[in-house]
């Protein structure tokens, strides 16, 4: 959990903190801090107050869970030695092959396309 810069705040169209998050999922907000814990999410300090803040298109609102695809994603960034930082500026980073963000394509139910140009970034 760290803090992020302007630049890679702009890319997120929009955050939510992590109560909003465990109302969402109908869980305590003690589960959705252990999801960021074991790596499922990515939380980051940002705002005047410097909450804990997640990208909203990290969680599918109609199926209550965190986006498919998203956590072996992250796995597969993590292992390539991205930082969170890094991680959320590739996920929000228009790619014209995908097309979109990386970040749109999981929501879109399209994560293999996504974990291939992840696998890719390791070679």
């Amino acid at each position: 959990m760290t803090e992020i810069d302007a630049k890679i705040d702009a890319l997120v169209p929009a955050w939510l903190t992590l109560p909003d998050i465990a109302e969402m999922l109908d869980v305590e907000v003690t589960r959705v801090r252990q999801l960021v814990k074991e790596g499922q999410l990515i939380a980051v300090r940002r705002g005047e107050n410097r909450a804990l803040h997640v990208p909203a298109a990290f969680i599918d609102a109609a199926e209550q869970r965190v986006v498919k695809g998203l956590t072996g994603t992250l796995t597969l960034l993590r292992d390539d030695g991205f930082t969170d930082e890094e991680m959320i500026e590739w996920l929000f980073t228009p790619d014209d092959s995908l097309p979109g963000t990386p970040a749109q394509a999981l929501s879109e139910n399209r994560g293999t396309e996504v974990k291939r140009r992840a696998q890719a970034l390791a070679v």
